[in-house]
């Protein structure tokens, strides 16, 4: 495969400008990303794919190897997996390897999305041929500079644990050692890779590089910024969304110790100071008049209403089988259901909080970003610069779920139109309150599903109407994440119904209004598969048939949805383990992200309080890289989706976010806590998405054991208001 840097002079000048910087070796490689999670609807047109090369490797003299990763680092794990990919076709010594963000430019370009962005549970479907090439190639360089050095044919030379070896002569020489002699060789065109059964690596559970940074408190994130004549910023945003200063009153803010300056931006206020505290204190002196808009009319109690009553309208058609309405009216059995859930916040555990440092000729941004292509050329265009002007430098983030890698760039925009105003290095922060009150959130949804089955209890009916905002209206993704009105991520998880239904109808309305939405940890999914998996829970019921061999009965055609639902039905003893007094099995499966999960939840209901004792997780993910990420991101997964399923909820009231801080916008306590184990399918295929599957399947897991607990459907979220005493 030809590398783009022969082809593309701005990149290979950038490469040589690196290797001139960093020393030793640098190697850039490219390849298509394919596929991965839908971006766009099935049977639209996909965007061109781009094919930059976008990963490095250096070597030192000492024989360490730096990898350059083009992710970001929120907690998943990227700064440990995806150098696994380098360094198992690199045959490199793992304990001498070290990582280093990547800056922002097109040769880290996502393989897929052209363009830098971390998101869609993509980067090791993306990385995963890509990075393997690039080991692979640096590899062969070193091996061809070291068998020139001594004078003998590469095919006698072997590479092992960062060395390179003769065995006819038994000589030796690092990695280090030949490093600048290879970094001046051609790269190779053809480029074989290694077999799984070959993997030293791969496969094996390893360690997170980026734990020992954190223990020790040497790991920067955003929030640790701090470079010299820095100012804290705090901004006084409109408590309505959409709203503007009409008239603000400073002068008890100005009093303040510290405070350097009180500046009026798009946002609202801006509040410089010497430091966050005399910031806050001042911004809460501020006397503000607001020209709230249209957004004040905007209600949750109102929204349940209109969205309610549109649901049971017919909507734009995701997907049509057959004939759901005839097949209704004929059919001996029904049911009918409505569901509802609620705008969610991400609730990242770092607030949100941008550094800048403005010049007249550049701009230097330090943040935690998911989407360094994106959020550069919205600032390079807020400052009036030209993108190559501006460098971000990508810090850990302390939790991202899609908040961090906004489609417009909400909070860089703010940072740098906050930079110009007060013309000094600047850090806006986010307290919780404003984070949590700041959208943009997962949507509101309200779904109506009416199904039917026939004599021998299978599916005959199947009509679900879906009603909520679109995340991709007025953003660049639109423009091919949008078709015919239908919003792929609205429909995810509905329109992509696994099971064997002959006629199967999906709807779909996307009202607007001025609360901002974006994704969330599973996108669509976090609702679909709410409503999809409890729905077949109750034709289950209906049918009077078991849960697990119902839905087995279903996906004929679907045998890795049936593995999963397999393997976690024998993990977890459905049907022959006898379960406390009190307590109940629920089980849901789903697929995203090209990854199948199936989760059978433990629960009891004490007191009229929903307790999850034990979730067991089935997950086919294709081939794993590291073990030991793929158990950290279920679990992850599942408690995010248990804080949703029993907790989380943003209300609005007269365009007002109800909800502030940790005690009224609530997580998963410790207390709350349930043992949760992991089981992988083995499997060759090309891996898949890790980061987002496991959260889609835990709350209908959980609303389908209250159930055979109580005899109550739970089809609104959250939990903790249905009654249940």
């Amino acid at each position: 495969m030809k590398p783009t840097t022969a082809e593309i002079p701005g990149r290979r000048k950038f490469l040589k400008d690196s290797a001139a910087l960093m020393g030793g070796l640098v190697i850039g490689f490219y390849l298509p990303f394919k596929g991965g999670r839908a971006m766009a609807a099935e049977g639209a047109a996909k965007p061109a794919p781009v094919y930059p090369p976008n990963a490095f490797i250096r070597i030192a003299a000492d024989d360490t190897i730096t990898i350059v990763v083009n992710k970001s680092e929120m907690g998943q794990g990227v700064y440990t997996s995806l150098p696994m990919l380098i360094a198992e076709e690199l045959e490199a010594d793992w304990s001498r390897i070290r990582v280093e963000s990547a800056p922002v430019d097109a040769v880290y370009n996502h393989t897929g999305f052209g363009m830098q962005i971390t998101g869609g549970s993509s980067s090791i479907p993306s990385s995963w041929e890509q990075l393997r090439r690039v080991g692979a190639s640096a590899r062969i360089l070193l091996v061809r500079a070291a068998a020139a050095q001594w004078g003998v044919p590469e095919s006698e030379c072997r590479a092992e644990n960062s060395r390179i070896t003769h065995a006819a002569s038994g000589r030796m020489l690092s990695y280090g050692d030949v490093a600048d002699a290879a970094a001046r060789l051609t790269l190779p065109q053809d480029v074989a890779l290694k077999s799984p059964g070959d993997f030293k690596l791969i496969g094996k559970p390893v360690k997170r590089l980026d734990t020992p940074e954190k223990i020790t408190g040497r790991a920067q994130f955003g929030l640790d910024v701090y470079i010299p004549d820095m100012l804290t910023v705090l901004v006084a945003r409109s408590p309505v969304f959409g709203g503007k200063v009409k008239r603000f009153d400073a002068t008890e803010a100005r009093k303040v110790p510290g405070v350097q300056g009180i500046y009026q931006v798009p946002t609202g206020i801006a509040v410089a100071a010497s430091g966050f505290w005399p910031a806050k204190t001042a911004r809460e002196l501020l006397e503000i008049e607001w020209e709230e808009g249209a957004g004040a009319g905007v209600s949750t109690a109102r929204m349940r209403e209109d969205y309610r009553a549109l649901a049971r309208t017919p909507g734009l058609t995701a997907r049509k089988d057959g004939d759901a309405g005839a097949a209704l009216k004929s059919a001996q059995k029904t049911v009918s259901a409505e569901y509802e859930v609620p705008y969610l916040a991400h609730a990242a555990m770092e607030p949100l909080n941008v550094v800048v440092d403005l010049r007249a000729d550049r701009c230097t941004i330090w943040t935690g970003t998911q989407s360094q292509t994106m959020d550069r050329a919205m600032a390079a265009k807020t400052a009036g610069l030209k993108p190559e002007q501006v460098e971000i430098h990508t810090t850990f983030l302390g939790g991202g779920f899609g908040r961090r890698a906004n489609p417009v760039s909400d909070f860089v925009i703010e940072a740098v139109q906050v930079a110009k105003a007060v013309g000094k290095p600047i850090k806006v922060v986010w307290t919780r309150e404003d984070d949590t009150r700041g959208g943009h959130y997962r949507p509101m949804w309200a779904d109506y599903i009416e199904a039917a089955i026939g004599r021998d209890g299978r599916p005959v009916a199947w009509k679900h109407t879906i009603v909520g905002q679109s995340i991709t209206a007025g953003t660049p993704f639109e423009a091919f994440m949008t078709k015919d009105g239908i919003d792929v991520t609205s429909v995810e998880g509905a329109a992509t119904i696994p099971y064997s239904i002959p006629n199967l109808e999906v709807g779909l309305h996307s009202p607007k209004n001025q609360v901002p939405v974006q994704w969330w940890r599973s996108v669509g999914h976090s609702h679909t598969a709410f409503v999809v998996e409890t729905m077949m829970d109750e034709l289950a019921h209906l049918a009077g048939q078991d849960p697990v061999q119902y839905r087995l009965a279903l996906l004929d055609k679907s045998p890795r949805y049936a593995g999963v639902l397999r393997l976690a039905a024998e993990k977890s003893g459905w049907g022959k383990q006898v379960l406390p007094a009190g307590h109940a099995y629920g089980v849901a499966v789903h697929q995203s992200f090209d990854s199948y999960v199936a989760e059978v939840a433990e629960v009891s209901v004490e007191s009229g309080k929903i307790r999850v004792h034990r979730v067991v997780c089935a997950v086919d993910c294709g081939m794993v890289v590291n073990p030991d990420g793929i158990r950290q991101q279920l679990e992850s997964a599942v408690v995010y989706g248990l804080s949703a399923a029993l907790h989380g909820e943003i209300t609005l009231e007269n365009g007002r976010v109800v909800q502030s801080n940790f005690h009224d916008y609530v997580p998963l306590r410790f207390s709350e806590m349930p043992r949760i184990e992991v089981h992988i399918v083995p499997s060759e295929a090309p891996p898949t998405g890790i980061g987002e599957p496991g959260t889609p399947p835990i709350a209908p897991a959980v609303a389908n054991a209250v159930f055979r607990l109580t005899g109550k459907r739970l089809r609104s979220m959250p939990f903790d208001r249905a009654a249940l005493a």
